[in-house]
């Protein structure tokens, strides 16, 4: 099962994917968000998909004929994992942290999967980043283990961590925010997977490509400290809600390796998650 929006901004219709079709859930929740999550929502959507009450939209998102948005509405927070893959720090020119560095993204850089990405004024060194994505389903607080954490955890989904580098690292101030939060600079989905669905966080193989040729191409198996451990130390140092989302850190192979040009308009990027879909997005100037 996955989960999905459809629409434009501000009237999504949210949907469950399966291998039967696609079926709306506007008859269990007005949206797919972190109170939906927190009110088993996942359960009570398997439920009204075996007891076939949902009400049938296609056999296929392409069917539905309306924009795909991301798949989660309106997250509190984004807390984002720097240089959480060894071979990334190396090519960054760093040492791999002994601690996981954290930073934040505003939430209103999440943007659908086909979006366009604006690039933003004054810049010259925006980048890509495939990521694995965690969205919690449940308040998780001084958690015991990392084993504690699975059951907090609602799911995965892809994320693109787009990165103005000069504003992350010239500009920066001595933190990253100001090369991450630039408006578009988050593309999400397209589905949201049950973490029952997806299995072993820790096996899915990740890629980007730029204009049709392969930049990144790792697995999620690389990193340094992994999606379910990450939810236990996080959750020492601040509260996650239902709906916040973990952007989990990215693999070698982006523009700051200095290997490949940065992203310009006309630019296309492509990121894929293996279980969790690909997304496309163009290049735009900022209006």
């Amino acid at each position: 099962m996955r989960l999905m929006r459809f629409g434009q901004a501000g009237g999504e219709l949210p949907a469950a994917y399966t291998s039967d079709g696609v079926y709306d859930l506007r008859s269990l929740t007005a949206d797919i968000d972190g109170a939906f999550l927190a009110a088993d929502g996942i359960a009570r959507t398997r439920g009204a998909l075996a007891s076939g009450t949902l009400a049938r939209l296609g056999d296929t998102p392409e069917d539905v004929q309306m924009r795909v948005a991301a798949p989660l509405a309106r997250p509190a927070a984004i807390v984002c994992l720097g240089q959480n893959y060894a071979a990334h720090a190396v090519e960054s020119g760093v040492e791999p942290p002994t601690q996981p560095i954290i930073f934040l993204k505003h939430p209103n850089t999440i943007v659908g999967p086909y979006d366009d990405v604006h690039i933003p004024r004054g810049a010259t060194r925006t980048d890509w980043e495939v990521e694995l994505a965690v969205v919690m389903g449940r308040t998780a607080r001084y958690l015991d283990s990392p084993d504690d954490a699975v059951a907090h955890v609602a799911g995965f989904t892809a994320s693109n961590d787009v990165s103005e580098r000069e504003f992350q690292l010239e500009a920066s101030g001595g933190q990253w925010s100001k090369g991450k939060c630039c408006e578009t600079f988050n593309p999400l989905g397209p589905w949201l997977v049950p973490t029952e669905d997806v299995g072993d966080p820790q096996n899915l193989p990740m890629r980007s490509w730029v204009n049709g040729e392969i930049r990144q191409d790792s697995t999620s198996a690389d990193m340094i400290v992994g999606a379910y451990e990450l939810v236990w130390r996080l959750s020492q140092y601040l509260v996650l809600d239902p709906g916040d989302v973990i952007n989990t850190g990215t693999p070698q192979g982006v523009a700051l390796s200095g290997r490949y040009e940065y992203l310009k308009p006309g630019d296309v990027m492509e990121i894929q998650i293996d279980k969790l879909g690909i997304q496309r997005q163009r290049l735009v100037l900022a209006p």
